[in-house]
């Protein structure tokens, strides 16, 4: 799928829970509790697992939600991250990522800030379509090692939230999207406090903002 805008890149198309899959019903309800409570202006609320419900069956459906909104946020409103302006994917001078996943990039690799974020999307996009992940057919488990894989997801899609604050604000707001760039971070802030997913020295370059909507306490 083509960015909103005619750049250089392309970006993987959002997520969708099909009916078949057998996390339909928790995405229905997932999505019905996250309007109820945009509604009330609770985004908190929306994150707790309701009763009755799977806990790795809600993460799982959240994940997807949580990456679709930060894709389609930066693939549409980042436009001015290029190679040549963004050739290091960073949040501010003090923090620098390199992107490692064991197959094409074995050892961290400093990469640009567009080619370390599509390089992401792809890499998120694999795991999310992975069976032996997030499986869809009914009676199917998820794997031992579940929760440290949404914790990688989740901790790699901050920085992407990270690189937009530091480096791509002033055009969020030239969108008049600030708002709508503050909700979703708020939702993901919520999301990953609620199930304790990111350590918090991770949430270093963006302490000030995070620590309006979390409480971080003392840095472990």
């Amino acid at each position: 799928m083509l960015s909103l805008f005619d750049r250089n890149r392309t970006f993987k198309p959002r997520k969708k829970i099909e009916p078949s899959n057998s996390r339909y019903e928790v995405h229905r309800k997932a999505q019905e509790v996250l309007k109820q409570t945009l509604g009330a202006g609770n985004l908190r609320e929306a994150v707790k697992v309701p009763e009755g419900y799977d806990k790795n069956d809600w993460m799982s459906v959240n994940v997807v939600d949580l990456f679709n909104q930060i894709n389609l946020l930066y693939g549409s409103m980042c436009e001015d991250c290029t190679e040549q302006n963004c050739p290091v994917m960073n949040a501010g001078p003090r923090y620098e990522y390199l992107w490692q996943d064991n197959d094409k990039y074995k050892t961290p690799t400093k990469l640009s800030a567009p080619r370390y974020i599509e390089t992401l999307m792809d890499w998120v996009d694999q795991q999310l379509s992975d069976e032996a992940i997030f499986p869809t057919h009914p009676g199917s488990k998820v794997p031992p090692d579940f929760l440290q894989i949404v914790k990688t997801i989740m901790r790699r899609l901050f920085r992407v939230y990270a690189h937009i604050y530091h480096t791509h604000l002033d055009e969020i707001t030239a969108c008049n999207a600030e708002a709508h760039l503050s909700t979703c971070f708020k939702h993901f802030l919520y999301f990953v406090h609620e199930f304790n997913l990111i350590p918090k020295k991770e949430f270093e370059p963006l302490q000030d903002v995070v620590e309006t909507i979390i409480p971080l306490g003392p840095t472990g």
